[in-house]
């Protein structure tokens, strides 16, 4: 059934707002990318407002998967933001334009798109991917508070704001100010069946004296912690000295010098460490994380950690440090070991236990795929732009 328009009156025209889509890789992107497209697959209308962060780009409007992408010129950088010209003129004609605005946090614009949407009487919905934190200098501090300013008046006239998770809500500086309009949905998790045979094959060319496989899959940068990864060897090494752990990932970051900085850790394990660089397809990680005995994920701030979910759904259990948000997986599905923040002899003992016992810490995929339900994920989110959907 249609409306006067031709158009089916539950569909909605859903507006993203986020820096960095696709092909940006990190667990932000994925999570945006992943429901757009379910709810293009649904019927709805989504339109990607984003940066256009590399020149070899697509410029101004292209269509990927079903959503439409409009990428701005991007010519000055801020630490990870961006500055663009021509935002103001598009935000408000597309605000305009569609029935919810959906924010994606943290971001330059965010104030200003709120502003929008108030003047033009639309409302928004904002998840938070986790308060801003980066590298000590007086620049940074800068950032952080401005950004933080800029959120807070957002949030002060956004209809909802969605978390990760309850546990990352409790502990968010940016989220405890605004309980009553918090609502937690885990991320949208999905990943195919690991081919095996690809599997084994590559944990015969990581390892083919056939010692462990602790897999990692994330940028290389400090928040993450893989150093605390790297020297647990030194505890793994006493059971296991021919372990291999494997990086599934970016590494020589540009907006910070932690790799640089870590170069003469990484040159004294640099036998037992393989670099693979970005996987760009989920079929690649799929089979990654089949062919490790056990994935590692030590960062010291996280708010989820959707790789722990997908390495759980390939079969590998996981060791997670005990910080709010990225401990929920773990809890939830009792794969795996959590350990304090910034002990790298904690992590070695748990990657130990696991391996000595593997089979207790392993458990069906269906399970999994029950506690972090894709479809329901998608479907609270669909809820939310309805139930905020402002028409023209």
């Amino acid at each position: 059934m249609t409306d006067g328009a031709g158009v089916a009156p539950d569909r909605l025209k859903i507006l993203i707002a986020l820096l960095y889509y696709v092909p940006h890789r990190t667990g932000y992107t994925i999570h945006v990318q992943r429901v757009a497209e379910e709810l293009v697959r649904r019927g709805h209308e989504v339109t990607v407002l984003t940066a256009r962060y590399r020149l070899d780009l697509p410029r101004d409007e292209t269509v990927v998967n079903g959503v439409r992408v409009i990428r701005l010129w991007a010519p000055v950088r801020l630490s990870r933001g961006m500055l663009m010209p021509a935002y103001p003129w598009a935000a408000y004609r597309l605000i305009r334009q569609h029935d919810v605005l959906w924010l994606n946090i943290p971001m330059l614009e965010t104030a200003l798109l709120a502003f929008f949407a108030e003047r033009l009487g639309k409302r928004v919905v904002a998840t938070h991917h986790g308060d801003l934190i980066l590298p000590r200098s007086p620049f940074n501090g800068l950032i952080t508070w401005a950004m933080y300013r800029l959120y807070a008046y957002m949030a002060d006239r956004a209809s909802r704001l969605i978390a990760y998770s309850q546990d990352y809500a409790d502990a968010s500086y940016y989220l405890m100010p605004y309980r009553d309009k918090v609502t937690p949905i885990y991320p949208p998790i999905t990943v195919p069946e690991p081919d095996q045979k690809a599997a084994a094959l590559l944990r015969s060319q990581w390892s083919p004296e056939g010692g462990p496989i602790i897999g990692y899959a994330g940028r290389f940068v400090e928040e993450k912690r893989p150093d605390l990864l790297i020297r647990s060897l030194e505890v793994i090494n006493q059971r296991y000295p021919n372990a291999r752990i494997v990086f599934a990932g970016e590494y020589d970051i540009k907006y910070e010098s932690f790799w640089k900085r870590c170069q003469p850790l990484i040159q004294q394990y640099q036998d037992q460490l393989i670099f693979l660089g970005l996987l760009t397809s989920m079929e690649e990680m799929a089979n990654f994380y089949a062919a490790c005995d056990v994935f590692v994920l030590p960062s010291g701030t996280e708010c989820f950690g959707l790789v722990q979910a997908e390495a759980m759904l390939c079969g590998a259990p996981v060791i997670m440090t005990d910080i709010p948000g990225a401990r929920v997986v773990v809890r939830e599905t009792g794969m795996g070991q959590i350990v304090p923040p910034g002990d790298a002899d904690a992590i070695g003992r748990a990657v130990l236990e696991v391996l000595n016992d593997r089979g207790r810490f392993v458990r069906p995929r269906a399970e999994i795929e029950r506690i972090f339900s894709f479809q329901e994920t998608v479907d609270r989110y669909e809820q939310h732009f309805r139930a905020n959907a402002v028409r023209e």
